[in-house]
């Protein structure tokens, strides 16, 4: 089966959303499916109080059911289904469905998110929404005044180290290798190394979060003598990097070295023509709920240029 549609968008956090929203606002009739996390990251997000517009603070799911109805109320047709492989070698852009139907598309906007990379521990994932998370930026706030850990040795670890530093009263950050095997620039491992309440535990790895209904501690192992310790504490945050869910995109659009979309400057636009990015797929630096859905309303723009300046009504 193959349906033809205007504007095709894979993926529904808030940059997919928000692309619904202006395209269907635009008369474009968006078809958007919404993946294999309907809603994305944020629907494993808890309390959400940074986003402008709640005063109170909203949870994750919720506002995303606020995102899909709004769409809804514009028009789009928002649909479950996750995108399995895509044809963009011609002019009419081509993406598979489910395995089996093929969707014929004007234009395409990419919101399909990135992943947080997580350690595998299944204490982790009982508590994540609880004291666990892979945000330090978006959830740090929550544990102003507490002692907090860390784990990861990267640029991200370390700048959200020092962001987590200036709200806790300690730091404890969960490094797996020895000094001389940090990821981190110079200059970042110098600063968290500076910092007076950040404590680095080096060649050590997370053997357990501990806690029932929410983060009460860690047990740490040190790799190289298998000694280990408990630190209690109320929040555990990952950082050990995201993964872009843009596989099967490979081979068709440019992905730098970490599998994000390449999107030209100031623009959505991929080096496909027609095809457009939006949201955590693209955007590794500042993975925010208003930063995606702010280039999901760029993405929905460049598309509706690109239908004009096709001619295409």
């Amino acid at each position: 089966m193959s349906e033809k549609v205007h504007c095709l968008i894979i993926g529904s956090g808030p940059a997919g959303y928000t692309a619904a929203i202006y395209a269907a606002r635009a008369n474009m009739k968006p078809v958007l499916y919404q993946g294999i996390q309907p809603g994305g990251q944020l629907t494993i997000t808890t309390e959400v109080e940074n986003y402008p517009g709640y005063p109170e603070g909203i949870q994750g799911p919720e506002m995303m059911i606020d995102f899909e109805k709004q769409a809804k109320r514009m028009g789009a047709d928002i649909r479950y289904g996750i995108a399995t492989k895509v044809d963009f070698s011609g002019s009419v852009h081509k993406v598979q469905i489910d395995e089996k139907d093929w969707i014929e598309a004007d234009t395409v906007i990419i919101s399909t998110g990135a992943s947080a990379k997580w350690l595998g521990l299944p204490s982790e994932q009982h508590l994540n929404g609880y004291g666990v998370s892979a945000c330090a930026v978006c959830d740090g706030f929550f544990f102003k005044g507490k002692e907090v850990a860390i784990v990861g040795a990267g640029d991200t670890a370390c700048e959200e180290a020092l962001y987590l530093s200036k709200l806790a009263t300690k730091v404890h950050m969960i490094v797996r290798k020895g000094e001389d095997g940090m990821r981190a620039s110079k200059v970042m491992q110098d600063r968290v190394k500076a910092a007076e309440n950040i404590q680095i535990y080096w060649n050590a790895e997370t053997d357990e979060i501990l806690g029932e209904k929410k983060v009460e501690g860690v047990r740490i192992k040190n790799i190289l003598t298998g000694e280990k310790q408990e630190i209690p504490l109320s929040a555990f945050f990952v950082a050990i990097g995201h993964k872009p869910n843009s596989d099967i995109f490979a081979g068709y659009l440019q992905l730098d070295d970490a599998g994000y979309i390449i999107t030209q400057a100031g623009t959505s636009k991929t080096n496909v023509a027609g095809v457009f990015a939006a949201g955590d797929v693209q955007d590794k630096i500042y993975r925010q709920a208003i930063t995606a859905a702010g280039s999901g309303c760029m993405a929905a723009l460049d598309a509706e240029r690109y239908l004009t300046e096709k001619g295409i009504h």
